[in-house]
């Protein structure tokens, strides 16, 4: 079935006899159209199912009213609800959102952000994915003018309004809380060195270990296990060791949390008296899982109204140069059974 084609106000003015340009004004309310006019050209506007074209007439006034935002994964709890935050606020003063997911691609990435370049968005929010290193396509934001606004993971070296968690200490908190709990021989599942929240939250697990003098074991690391499969192949590795660890802090995510549980109670480790868990970013599943899972609450609907506030509060101020802020959001520690050994 073909569409039918959008009603213009060419269409209008074809049909009533009157200029485009009266069109527009009785549109838009003037009082260069008198009533009479006025009232027949939105009584006819109505009756063709004209609907105003908004980005055409936000991008005459200098501006698109719309923000483009960026996110590793749509599905996240972490980012949905940072999504949602924005939202919340940009509905508020007018402003549509366009989502864009990279799927953890950095070809995705570039072509999400030049297809809002193209859409001359007013702003551009982004969690880079795991594998952008390269940071042209952000400068090129920069270039055109267009408000950038990194989130979570970002690029350090790209001067830009940047809304973050403290990493380092909440993984600091996190092993310190397993510590305290008992546990001796503390495995860390890390991620991607290359991104900024992985290199943060192993420093934080580094650091709890050297505060509570415990020495650092280099076959208690699991590199880049940051999926729940990923995840799940290191535990397996960790948990088949000749001493093998009697906690596991799945810095990356719940999910990789998740893949660690899933192979303690196939390999008949009993949680949390044998192994305690802890997560990151509490998702959803992880209250309700058995045992519930520890993990840290990174606020991320507050964080997602920080970033729209920042915005709003950058768009008004009417200095021509701005330093360039950085916020820093305190995550909090959420215990729960995984790793309540003292509990027991």
């Amino acid at each position: 079935m073909k569409a039918k084609k959008r009603v213009t106000i060419y269409d209008i003015a074809k049909k009533l006899n009157v200029t485009p340009s009266s069109v527009s004004r009785a549109l838009n309310n003037s009082s260069y159209v008198n009533e009479t006019t006025k009232k027949l050209i939105l009584k006819t506007a109505e009756e063709m199912n004209y609907k105003r074209n908004t980005l055409a007439s936000n991008l005459r006034r200098g501006q698109s009213k719309t923000i483009g935002v960026v996110v590793p994964r749509i599905n996240q709890n972490f980012f949905a609800n940072v999504i949602a935050g924005i939202e919340e606020i940009t509905y508020k003063k007018g402003y549509n959102i366009i989502i864009c997911q990279s799927g953890e691609s950095y070809e995705k990435e570039v072509q999400s952000v030049n297809t809002l370049i193209n859409q001359h968005v007013d702003c551009i929010v982004i969690s880079i994915s795991v594998d952008t290193e390269d940071y042209k396509h952000l400068q090129n934001v920069i270039d055109h003018q267009i408000q950038l606004i990194q989130f979570d993971r970002v690029a350090e070296e790209l001067e830009t309004l940047k809304v973050i968690n403290d990493n380092e200490q909440a993984s600091f908190e996190a092993v310190s809380h397993m510590i305290s709990q008992g546990y001796r021989r503390i495995a860390l599942l890390e991620g991607p060195q290359t991104l900024n929240i992985f290199r943060q939250r192993k420093n934080g697990y580094l650091q709890a270990l050297a505060k509570h003098q415990m020495p650092v074991i280099d076959e208690l690391i699991a590199q880049n296990a940051w999926t729940k499969e990923l995840g799940a192949t290191a535990t397996r590795q960790l948990l088949s060791l000749s001493n093998p660890p009697d906690a596991i802090f799945a810095s990356t995510s719940d999910f990789s949390a998740l893949g660690v549980l899933e192979v303690a109670n196939s390999m008949n480790f009993k949680v949390p008296q044998e192994l305690g868990i802890c997560g990151y970013s509490n998702e959803n599943f992880s209250e309700i899982t058995s045992p519930s899972i520890t993990t840290i609450d990174q606020f991320s609907v507050y964080m997602g109204k920080t970033i729209a506030n920042l915005f709003f509060q950058e768009s008004e101020n009417l200095q021509v140069e701005t330093i360039p802020k950085v916020i820093s959001i305190k995550p909090k520690l959420i215990a729960r059974s995984s790793t309540e050994k003292n509990q027991q």
